[in-house]
């Protein structure tokens, strides 16, 4: 019989099997061997064709680990950069002839250089920013093309963001602005530039819970910001997860700025994931709008965003149930604990392939649910391969079919009484 653990694997890890074809926030997502990417608190930078993800693993004791990808889709591991352990939050900087990781050790700012941009980062120096002796968390990296200036972004004790200059010798220098006059306590610093506006996104400091996060700009680095609106709807908590960077694609045909944020499982564990998303930006108003896509990808060439079509669609009105469930008159069957709905001769081309689950809960925290794939021994818990299931009403989940149409996917509800889902279908997306 197949492990829970294996099960998961077979089921969710479309690496394994080919290619990856979209962002999808909140779910799995996993390297070109197959295994689970690490790369949380990180940033991207991007040199010639290639871009560059460097963020912590929590595999690794909290090391920084590298990835390289021409597509921002599929991800190759290049391993852990250095020897050194438990920094946080680490961001990729090159002031000079050298290559630098910037994190956070301890509450100081901690900084490595390398002579080559993959591999061989030593310690350089840990300190206490400018102008004070606080101790500092969460970094942050921004580059300025207007004056060719990396700068760090920090959260100090005191709760507010300062950005201080990264000078030629890698040094931190003088500190340029901080956002002391914008109300709340914030962490997890971003910044990207559009039509000569400074966006900072921040969050607010809840520990490993998610909470809306806030836009602030400024017409200069040096300040003074402004602002403080929430970039989602407040009670998505930012589709629950953390801000950590802002990539600005630039294409021939439009300019995309990517937020991307950390998924956090309740510890900051392995089971976090990432949410990746396409920023609606107007710069005559200063605001910042994530556009929530369940599944997503950006033309790095062309810079445009497209989403998937569905090959197939299967109501639930079409399915078979068992236990109490019922179809209503709307098309949608209700499931309780105990309950299953089974969807039959379901089309695939064979391999790993999407799947959206088209579901609503009622009392979230009384329950869960589950997956079965034709005829796999064990369910899945269907957070387990896209911790948005529950809070979205479309759940991709990448799982393992069969060519042809001699495909079941069943759900069950499990839980408490008073749990309840409501089922309107899935959907096969085309590769």
């Amino acid at each position: 019989m197949l492990s829970a653990k294996f099960l998961v694997a077979l089921l969710a890890a479309p690496g394994a099997f080919g290619a990856t074809n979209w962002i999808v926030p909140g779910a799995a997502w996993y390297d070109t061997a197959g295994k689970k990417i690490d790369a949380h608190g990180g940033g991207i930078v991007k040199r010639g064709n290639t871009f560059y993800w460097l963020g912590q693993s929590v595999s690794n004791n909290i090391a920084p680990q590298m990835y390289s990808s021409t597509d921002l889709l599929n991800w190759e591991n290049l391993g852990v950069q250095a020897s050194i352990t438990q920094l946080w939050r680490p961001k990729y900087a090159k002031p000079n002839g050298e290559y630098w990781i910037f994190g956070q050790q301890d509450r100081y700012a901690d900084s490595l250089v390398s002579s080559s941009l993959v591999g061989g980062y030593t310690q350089h120096a840990k300190v206490y920013l400018p102008p004070s002796s606080y101790s500092y968390s969460d970094t942050g990296m921004f580059y300025d093309d207007s004056t060719e200036t990396w700068y760090l972004l920090t959260s100090a004790d005191h709760n507010v963001v300062q950005v201080n200059a990264i000078n030629s010798d890698g040094s931190v220098g003088t500190r340029a602005s901080h956002s002391q006059s914008s109300a709340g306590a914030y962490e997890a610093p971003g910044m990207f530039k559009a039509g000569g506006v400074y966006f900072l996104i921040v969050s607010g400091k809840t520990g490993w819970r998610a909470n809306p996060n806030k836009v602030f700009t400024a017409s200069s680095i040096n300040g003074p910001w402004s602002g403080g609106s929430d970039i989602a709807p407040e009670n998505e908590n930012t589709y629950n997860s953390q801000n950590t960077f802002e990539l600005t694609v630039s294409g021939s045909q439009a300019t995309t700025y990517i937020y991307m944020g950390d998924e956090w499982d309740s510890s900051g564990g392995a089971s976090s994931n990432y949410t990746w998303l396409p920023m609606s930006v107007n710069t005559g108003a200063k605001t910042v709008t994530l556009q929530y896509y369940s599944m997503w990808k950006v033309d790095p060439n062309t810079g445009v965003v497209s989403t998937p079509s569905s090959s197939a669609k299967y109501p639930a009105s079409v399915a078979s149930v068992s236990g109490r469930a019922a179809i209503s008159t709307r098309s949608i069957v209700s499931l309780s604990p105990g309950d299953e709905i089974t969807f039959s001769n379901v089309t695939a081309t064979g391999g790993t392939q999407w799947v959206k689950l088209l579901y609503d809960v009622r009392n979230r925290e009384d329950g869960e649910v589950h997956l079965f794939v034709n005829n796999e021994p064990k369910a899945t818990n269907i957070a387990a391969l896209n911790s948005r299931a529950g809070y979205a009403l479309e759940v991709p989940v990448a799982l393992k079919l069969n060519e042809g149409s001699e495909n079941t996917v069943t759900l069950s509800a499990t839980g408490r009484e008073g749990f309840a889902v409501q089922v309107k279908g899935i959907e096969v997306v085309e590769n």
